[in-house]
């Protein structure tokens, strides 16, 4: 086996020693392979592949040292988004009365009819991409003669945080109303009905109520909506202290169908004295938890009334709405709503309206409404219809027709309103 080994051995030291020599002899053979173009572009795409992996390395790198300081340091307001919007209302009336007395402007204001030129200017800003921080200024006309309105002053700031699909939370320092706590469902026939009565639903919604604080829930077809109110409602008559009204809000939309909807709204206020008078500041409210109940000491001091308590006047007071709305298409709706309030039973406020108002076409609207006190004894009655001329998306005329019975007083009116969007 020894020799047949070495043979092997000497087999392959002759083969290597020749492509030695030959390698030698031929050195372009050797440079061959490197020249190769198959070679050179499988050896510069290995190179590239390197340098492409070295860059992606470096730019995560930087992401997440962005990512980190956005989340830590920057400020919700960097990416913020702010859209404008502006409106200015003209609305005008020709009453049909013989005598401009207080009984006749009292009747004018229950129907809800605002004469004079109001202007708003809205300012959204969307912050997170899922909240919403809304800035509203008003000029509103206060005086007969203030026919232009006053100068916008600040009516409204509103923050609404959406938590997650079915949780959100909202905060109003100012000028809050029930309105924007509540669950809107049919915010297009706000827009276009002309008075008070016909277009804003249930009287308790357009409470003003200071600032406030709500939740709104929704699960499946079902929504609800839990929001406190307080609000300074000034001296209080015949004390020298002041008074602050809590009020509890809440609503439960049904979506009995895709274009249905029925609701069940109410709100309970509950009005407190001080009995001193001091200011603690702007956003100051005192709450007592640790006030010690006294008791007389003679029978005089029992009989002698305490400044700030509670009287007839100012004891809790409440209302309940029902409210149906549906939508037969895109542009035609039906509703109705009913208003009881708990210091008056018997009384009930209700309203049917329907209208038929396209974007870019002629449209129009219906109303009735009215105040029952009994079976039989309608102390208020009203009718309003309108047309509505589109021009634009930024312009619309509103000719219409309103008919108030209030008691003994009973006159129509020829209104005329005008819109502008900016």
């Amino acid at each position: 086996m020894e020799p047949i080994a070495s043979v092997i051995d000497n087999l392959k030291g002759l083969a290597k020693s020749t492509q030695d020599f030959a390698t030698g002899i031929f050195p372009w053979r050797r440079d061959y392979r490197r020249r190769n173009p198959i070679e050179i572009l499988k050896r510069l795409q290995r190179e590239a592949f390197s340098d492409l992996m070295k860059l992606r390395d470096r730019q995560d790198k930087v992401e997440r040292v962005l990512s980190f300081y956005k989340s830590s340091k920057g400020s919700p307001f960097q990416e913020a988004s702010t859209h404008v919007r502006g409106e200015v209302d003209m609305l005008g009336a020709l009453l049909m009365m013989d005598n401009a007395d207080q009984q006749n402007c009292d009747t004018i204001r229950r129907a809800g009819i605002r004469t004079g030129v109001h202007s708003r200017l809205t300012f959204e800003t969307t912050i997170r991409e899922k909240d919403t921080l809304v800035t509203e200024f008003v000029s509103s006309v206060k005086s007969q003669d203030d026919v232009l309105g006053s100068p916008l002053s600040l009516a409204k700031v509103f923050y609404a945080a959406n938590i997650s699909d079915w949780f959100s939370v909202a905060a109003i320092p100012v000028g809050a109303h029930c309105r924007d706590v509540g669950i809107a469902t049919n915010s297009h026939h706000q827009k276009r009905a002309l008075t008070n009565y016909s277009s804003l639903g249930p009287p308790l919604l357009n409470q003003h109520n200071g600032s406030a604080i709500g939740l709104m829930v929704r699960k499946s077809n079902v929504v609800a909506s839990l929001a406190q109110f307080v609000s300074g409602l000034g001296m209080h008559p015949g004390s020298v202290g002041f008074m602050r009204c809590f009020s509890t809000f809440g609503q439960v939309v049904f979506e009995l169908s895709r274009s249905t909807k029925l609701s069940l709204l109410g709100i309970h206020q509950v009005p407190k004295i001080s009995s001193q008078k001091v200011s603690l500041g702007a956003l100051s409210m005192p709450i007592g938890i640790f006030k010690r109940h006294e008791i007389p000491e003679t029978s005089s001091e029992a009989s002698t009334p305490v400044i700030g308590t509670l009287t007839h006047e100012n004891v809790s007071t409440g209302s309940i709405a029902l409210t149906l709305e549906s939508e037969l298409d895109e542009s035609t709706r039906i509703g109705g709503w009913l208003e009881m309030n708990s210091s008056n039973p018997k009384c009930l406020q209700w309203a049917v309206s329907m209208s038929d108002t396209p974007e870019d076409e002629f449209g129009w609207g219906l109303s009735l409404g009215g105040l029952i006190q009994g079976p039989t004894r309608w102390d208020n009655f009203q009718v309003e219809t309108f047309l509505n001329f589109n021009f634009s998306k930024r312009f619309s005329l509103q000719p219409a027709l309103v008919y108030v019975m209030d008691g003994s007083t009973q006159f129509p009116a020829l209104m005329f309103r005008s819109s502008w969007s900016l």
